[in-house]
């Protein structure tokens, strides 16, 4: 039983991964919101149509705080 909720537990992070992705993408869809992100070194607005806008790009090594 020790090795089955051993196995569970490696599962966490990857459950966990998938449904932060899964809200996510329905709290766009449902509101309508745009996200400000970090893609590949740009800042990015996303919006629920799944468009996305280049808003400036980011000097490597950049940290950006949204909030």
């Amino acid at each position: 039983q020790r090795n089955g909720q051993q196995a569970a537990e490696r599962r966490f992070p990857e459950l966990a991964a998938k449904a932060g992705r899964a809200a996510y993408k329905q709290a766009l869809a449902e509101t309508g919101a745009v996200v400000v992100a970090t893609s590949k070194g740009q800042l990015v607005e996303r919006k629920a149509d799944g468009s996305v806008t280049v808003i400036k790009a980011l000097p490597p090594d950049k940290r950006v705080r949204i909030w």
